[in-house]
């Protein structure tokens, strides 16, 4: 053991230890919060927030105008745990549903198919001064079919 330890690095406490972990004791089970809302608390809350008055408020707003009425029930944080409990923490509004497509594939099998394009700035002499380069390119050959220098500011290179 003390061989393998030097070659690994390792000290020979380390070694036995993962060699013979200890069994951990069980955890104790916690004990209950108490200041933990009640049921009926809890109950009272969800039905607030349920109300015709807070359904399409989000509970930090709730909390917010209950607190201006000089009410408190609860932080928004245990809002936000209740109704995550009983399933209700998502958009209440309507959206529509993101449409997938599918990714469009160019595919040839043969040259002259299938062309497509590129631009390209090429850089002159004159500091800050570019060309565009319009190139159109065989997708299956990955010939160059046509290309032009263009200036940007639209009248041909010299």
């Amino acid at each position: 053991m003390t061989r393998t330890c030097e070659a690994t690095g390792l000290s020979r406490a380390t070694a036995y230890r993962r060699l013979h972990p200890r069994p951990r004791p069980p955890a104790a089970p916690r004990k209950p919060n108490p200041r933990r809302l009640s049921t009926i608390e809890e109950t009272d809350v969800l039905a607030l927030l349920d109300s015709d008055r807070f359904i399409d408020q989000p509970p930090r707003e709730v909390y917010a105008t209950l607190l201006d009425e000089g009410c408190y029930l609860c932080s928004p944080r245990t809002m936000y745990r209740l109704l995550e409990k009983r399933g209700q923490l998502r958009e209440r509004r309507d959206h529509c549903e993101r449409q997938k497509h599918a990714i469009p594939r160019l595919e040839a099998t043969a040259p002259n198919q299938v062309w497509t394009w590129d631009i390209s700035k090429l850089a002159t002499v004159v500091r800050g001064s570019f060309l565009n380069l319009y190139v159109i390119l065989d997708l299956f050959s990955r010939y160059v079919v046509a290309w032009m220098p263009r200036s940007p500011f639209g009248e041909a290179p010299s």
